[in-house]
């Protein structure tokens, strides 16, 4: 028989082989690094017999695939273990999570973060058993039978939902049998790295009238080296963490008095102004109109939208003269309402509209992080109406302009597309019209990107951007998402060139996503140290006695009035002790002004990661400030 390679080759092999025996005859050093096979786009455990005809790509450590095969293999070997350690214990679900795993446990006693440690030894013996993993299949009744004589009640609840008649897989090690689909990887030994990292509580299935049971988190990597490299960029995020830089910088705070809502200070206005200031800066450059639309808007509005219907566990409501109103989780429909109150011509269009609306959306308390997740944010939402002429030029347009903000900010980034989901609205024919029209956009620019299948709005395909940040975390932000349907639901118009009636193109995008998120994105990417053009202060001027506050003020007005963010310290404190303190502050620069400085107007400049710059004049400062905040350098 033949199977097909990704190479487009076909490989000659005998009638009943299996995956690895295609990877051997491939090359010994691929079946040595092979963790499961792709088959016909399906993943396959190794011992899968392939057929005449399949298309074969054999999966590695180095494909994030294979890296989630392993990392659910080692989900298996926890729950072997648990089972050895606690065998009164009842196993739930064990998947594969960003970076590692879990596995849900009811346990008849407690368990604590120090039983970790006994845990991960028992899973060391396991790993070093190198025990097969094998699969097996039963039917239904079958498969029930035999999680009830283990005394694994959560496992039968979940076979019992399966359709009857439907085949159940089980995979075997040693003396331990799970319910899973799999794959896996061939045996416990091929895991090399791994750690135990937390428990916590979770309901089961998440419903919170389940009973909690017992979440153990783990991590696992191909090699000790890519681990511990992990385990030092959590220490790293740890010292990053926007929520203990954002108390310590008196930017942000959130209150028990609105959980989830977060309050800007003082220091995090001047941040998030300057932010929008450059927003709005880009904008206009590019043709934008900005608008403001009500945050509260009625159910109408909403059913016509198809919001309350897809979306109401999200919105917050209440009642307005006896009418159902919704305070407004996305800004769209009150932006079509805008391009709704005037006709509009072909000439019109493309219409691109910006703004910064406040959007609300309920989330429950225990997903709630900083500025992160939170019940209320900003969106620098744009909605841009055309003509299906427009449509690819626009997404190179919004494209164009999405990089250029990454890239001031230091951000690499990647691509996904994300196709239709199950829970859409609309036509066959429009969908696949906006989803090509994404597709040439990006192929048209040479951007690589991934199709993220089933993962777009309910209302039509996106593009998103996902940033990666200086320790090497990415975080989702941009967006741009071609919407054929509400222009249709709200019955919008334009008259075209032939004077007849056309509904335009939508398309919804954001670049930050929500301010308040990636300030908190930037606060850790920066560490908290600000490019000087968004640092909430810029200068710090630091006399070392009180002879030289005259001057340190009649400095600091000078700056004020060149548009300079600054303030002096005068407190009664050593030099050195001021210059500490500036630097815990996270100040881009540090004036010293001593007698000699005062008596020739001049500074010596300190620089936050530099130290001593040596002493300049006042006015040769000013300008390296000034172009530092025009030309919005980092440093």
């Amino acid at each position: 028989m033949k199977v097909i390679l990704k190479s487009g080759d076909a490989l000659e092999m005998e009638n009943g082989a299996t995956a690895m025996q295609a990877a051997l005859a491939i090359s010994e050093g691929l079946a040595r690094n092979a963790v499961c096979a792709k088959v016909n786009g399906q993943l396959v455990d190794l011992s899968y017999v392939l057929s005449d005809g399949d298309a074969l790509e054999i999966v590695t450590l180095k494909d994030k695939e294979g890296l989630g095969v392993y990392r659910h293999t080692c989900a298996h070997v926890l729950a072997q273990a648990l089972k050895t350690v606690y065998p009164t214990c009842k196993l739930s679900i064990g998947p594969i999570v960003e970076n590692g795993f879990y596995y849900d446990v009811d346990f008849v006693t407690p368990i604590t973060q120090a039983d970790l440690e006994k845990i991960e030894s028992e899973m060391k013996k396991i790993i070093k058993g190198n025990f097969p993993i094998e699969r097996f299949t039963l039917p239904k009744a079958e498969a029930i039978a035999l999680m009830q004589s283990y005394n694994e009640s959560y496992k039968v609840e979940l076979i019992e939902e399966l359709p009857e008649g439907e085949t159940i897989s089980f995979y075997k090690q040693g003396n331990f049998t799970d319910l899973c689909r799999g794959p896996h990887l061939p045996s416990t030994g091929k895991i090399k790295a791994f750690k135990l990292t937390s428990i916590a509580g979770a309901y089961w299935r998440g419903d919170e009238h389940n009973k909690m049971l017992t979440r153990i988190y783990g991590t696992a990597f191909a090699k000790k080296d890519e681990m511990e490299a992990y385990f030092t960029m959590l220490e790293e995020a740890k010292k990053r963490d926007h929520t203990k830089l954002g108390k310590e910088l008196k930017l942000f705070a959130i209150m028990n008095e609105g959980k989830g809502l977060p309050f800007f200070l003082p220091n995090g206005m001047v941040l998030k102004n300057a932010l929008i200031e450059y927003w709005r800066e880009i904008h206009t450059r590019e043709g934008y109109v900005e608008v403001q639309t009500p945050i509260m808007l009625n159910r109408t509005l909403w059913e016509t939208s198809g919001h309350w219907f897809h979306y109401r566990d999200n919105m917050y409501t209440t009642k307005v003269d006896e009418e159902d109103f919704a305070i407004k989780p996305m800004n769209c429909p009150g932006g079509i309402l805008v391009y709704k109150n005037e006709p509009h011509s072909y000439k019109d269009l493309p219409i691109r509209m910006g703004e910064l609306g406040l959007v609300h959306r309920h989330e429950k308390s225990g997903q709630l992080h900083g500025l992160f997740r939170v019940r209320c944010f900003t969106q620098d939402d744009a909605h841009i109406f055309m003509t299906r002429e427009q449509i690819k030029d626009e997404i190179m347009g919004i494209v164009r302009l999405i990089n250029e903000v990454y890239t001031l900010f230091g951000f690499k980034y990647h691509v996904e597309l994300s196709t239709r989901p199950e829970n859409s609205m609309g036509a066959d024919e429009d969908w696949e019209i906006a989803t090509e029209s994404l597709r040439n956009a990006l192929d048209e620019l040479g951007l690589g990107y991934v199709v993220n299948e089933g993962d777009g709005a309910f209302y039509g395909p996106k593009i998103d951007f996902h940033l990666e940040d200086s320790i090497g975390r990415t975080w989702q932000c941009g967006t741009i998402q071609l919407d054929f349907q509400l222009p249709q639901r709200f019955e919008l118009e334009y008259v075209g060139e032939d004077g007849q009636k056309h509904c335009p193109i939508m398309v919804h995008r954001v670049a930050f996503g929500s301010i308040e998120r990636f300030i908190g994105i930037l606060i850790e990417h920066f560490a908290g140290k600000f490019p000087v053009w968004i640092s909430p202060l810029q200068v710090k001027i630091l006399p070392i006695t009180d002879k030289q506050e005259e001057y340190a003020r009649a400095l600091c007005a000078k700056m004020r009035e060149a548009g300079i963010r600054v303030s002096v310290d005068d407190r009664n404190e050593k030099i050195g002790y001021k210059i500490r303190e500036a630097q815990l502050e996270k100040v881009p620069y540090m004036l010293v002004v001593g007698a000699n400085e005062a008596e020739a107007g001049q500074v010596s400049v300190r620089r936050r990661d530099k130290g001593d710059m040596g002493v300049m004049s006042a006015d040769e400062f000013i300008a390296t400030v000034k172009k530092d905040i025009e030309e919005k350098i980092a440093f």
